[in-house]
């Protein structure tokens, strides 16, 4: 088994994207010593601790071992610098660079010991990218709320946040998950509401994924449309959809009874013969 078997949180200094990061960890054990490892990718604003106890609960009604981790620029992790703003392929890298190189950090050999992801709107994002990039090295993904291209839907709820965030308590309340809350507003919103990234679009990227997809999305999800999900099972042909009635853009908090049984589901086929 590649990791830690007890639960707990760490630390892993990587070098990625030209620089030395600090990224907080947590792992979470299963009696199983060779359960699946359900590796989670956080929202555009979220954190190991944003997450709360929901990793725990998949992991216990999938049987999975977990890690959940903060990106760069949050949480606990190595904040952004001051004055950067993230490149418009941000999520590229992170993909490409970032979180392999965290797995090798921990001593997961991806490619012997091939974690499923789940990935929540830019983590949804990220995973998908990972499993194009790196299509030995993956089991599964999971995708909830994620972005393949650019809606005005999308643009004008994230200038809504902006503004939440400099006449509300926003901020606080992101303080209570990040140590540097400016760091991982600031990086998220800027490079989203930057111009250039209007033309961001991972389309091309899709058919390359062979591993299978479960597309999670909310009917409501005020930050896309279901042309996301839908889209994603268009030149990925293996993505099972889930489409929720009632449902905004986190599926995991609005509806999390049912997007854990939809996990535990998904990652159960998986250990199936195929």
């Amino acid at each position: 088994m590649n990791g830690p078997a007890t639960a707990g949180t760490v630390f892993a200094d990587v070098h990625a994207l030209g620089r030395d990061m600090r990224l907080e960890c947590r792992w979470i054990a299963s009696p199983r010593p060779q359960a699946p490892l359900l590796v989670f990718l956080h929202e555009g604003l979220g954190s190991v601790s944003m997450w709360k106890d929901w990793p725990q609960q998949v992991c216990e009604a999938s049987g999975c071992r977990g890690l959940v981790y903060s990106r760069d620029g949050y949480g606990q992790s190595t904040p952004r610098p001051l004055q950067e703003k993230w490149p418009v392929d941000f999520m590229h890298g992170q993909a490409r660079e970032v979180l392999p190189a965290l797995l090798r950090a921990l001593g997961v050999d991806a490619r012997q010991d091939r974690p499923v992801l789940f990935g929540h709107s830019d983590g949804g994002s990220i995973a998908l990218l990972y499993a194009a990039m790196h299509p030995d090295a993956v089991a599964g993904i999971v995708v909830a709320a994620p972005h393949i291209f650019i809606e005005d839907v999308t643009v004008s709820s994230i200038e809504q946040a902006r503004q939440a965030y400099l006449q509300t308590d926003l901020r606080a309340r992101l303080g209570r998950h990040h140590a540097d809350a400016d760091s991982a507003f600031w990086g998220w919103n800027d490079v989203w509401l930057d111009p250039g990234f209007r033309a961001w679009n991972i389309e091309e990227y899709l058919p390359r994924i062979a591993c299978p997809v479960l597309a999670i999305q909310g009917v409501d999800d005020e930050y896309g449309t279901l042309a996301q999900i839908r889209g994603i099972r268009r030149l990925a042909p293996q993505t099972e959809l889930l489409e929720i009635p009632g449902c905004r853009h986190s599926p995991h908090r609005d509806q999390p009874a049912s997007v854990i049984q939809a996990v535990a589901g998904f990652v159960g086929g998986l250990e199936k013969p195929r």
